[in-house]
């Protein structure tokens, strides 16, 4: 079967390059983990570490929500396999534990991984707390909470401006049904946070936000919704202050998206291509990847699934040092799919 892949892989490349095209195209294709240590897991998160080499997190257990899900951090290796163990868990004390959830890992400046991850019983109750690595992820800090109503990045990757501060995009979602976005500025170290408020009157209802970098400080996130679009707005002073919320032309069937912004300033965005259904978890079959130039005209450049009842969902994406593009995302909740992509370009 791989054989066939990659050998489907090398004729479409072949074809593209002899139309004197570009194009995009899987040089790998796999589930992260062989024997995974629970029976459900969700929200991957990658990151690459200052010696080029990829790790994965995500969480896992017996359900999502159950107080038995942890979360769990692994090296990819070679074959583009992850033994995955536990970093971080959700026990308060001897007779209480409670559930974690998303982690999102960053790779600072200074070579310093930290990992993101939120503990509490639900998503409108939980809080954020985070760990940090100096030896690229070998062994790890003890938790730190973050200050009341600073919660971290909630599902995708932070960013380190040029002066050395953090932008976490971050969200909530209210007791009383609304979600609201917002990005928490913080030091290089962690230390100072401030929350700005995005579009905070906003009739949409949006939620884990991706953030984008564009030239002279301007920056754009993208936003998941319940209405049936993926969401954005813009910010011209490196997130100080945002535009109001609106929508782009991207489905969103109330799923998780995460777009990246690539070295030659393309933008880049894995999302679910389909229209809302009843609930949350229609519309998570499929599972494409869009390309932008300017984040307003997108199109779509690879299909990574194009499933019926299946969830694929989750995405988190980087680009290596390399120029790869690497995709994880939740694998019917069962698994990690793990996914490289490489642009082919004609002579």
């Amino acid at each position: 079967m791989v054989r066939r892949v990659l050998l489907f892989n090398v004729f479409f490349m072949l074809a593209f390059l002899s139309k004197g095209q570009s194009r995009w195209v899987k040089v790998r294709e796999g589930l992260l983990f062989s024997a995974p240590p629970f029976r459900n897991c969700h929200a991957s998160t990658i990151v690459e570490d200052r010696n080029g080499q990829l790790s994965v997190a995500c969480f896992g257990g017996s359900q999502e929500g159950k107080k038995d899900v942890a979360i769990f951090y692994g090296k990819i290796n070679p074959e583009g396999k992850v033994v995955p163990g536990e970093v971080a868990n959700g026990v308060v004390n001897d007779s209480v534990r409670l559930p974690c959830w998303n982690p999102v890992l960053l790779k600072k400046k200074d070579g310093q991984l930290v990992l993101f991850y939120k503990v509490g019983p639900n998503p409108r109750e939980w809080w954020g707390s985070y760990k940090t690595s100096d030896d690229n992820g070998a062994t790890w800090s003890d938790a730190i909470r973050l200050p009341a109503g600073v919660l971290g990045p909630i599902k995708n990757k932070a960013i380190q401006l040029d002066n050395g501060d953090i932008l976490c995009p971050s969200s909530v979602e209210l007791a009383n049904g609304r979600w609201r976005v917002f990005i928490e500025r913080t030091d290089s170290q962690l230390r100072n946070w401030t929350v700005i408020a995005v579009d905070s009157g906003s009739t949409f209802d949006v939620i884990q936000p991706s953030i984008l970098r564009y030239p002279k400080n301007r920056l754009q996130i993208l936003c998941r919704s319940k209405q049936g679009n993926v969401m954005q707005a813009w910010s011209e002073d490196n997130g100080n202050t945002w535009s109001p919320l609106s929508k782009t032309s991207l489905l969103n069937p109330n799923s998780g998206t995460d777009a990246v912004t690539l070295r030659d300033g393309r933008q880049m965005i894995v999302y679910n291509p389909d229209v809302p259904g009843k609930d949350w978890f229609n519309g998570r079959a499929k599972l494409s990847v869009a390309l932008s130039r300017d984040g307003s005209n997108w199109q779509d450049i690879i299909e990574l699934e194009n499933g019926t009842t299946e969830e694929y969902s989750y995405p988190a994406i980087i680009q290596s040092k390399d120029g790869s593009i690497h995709i994880t995302y939740t694998y019917d909740r069962k698994n990690i799919k793990y996914v490289v992509l490489r642009e082919v370009r004609s002579q």
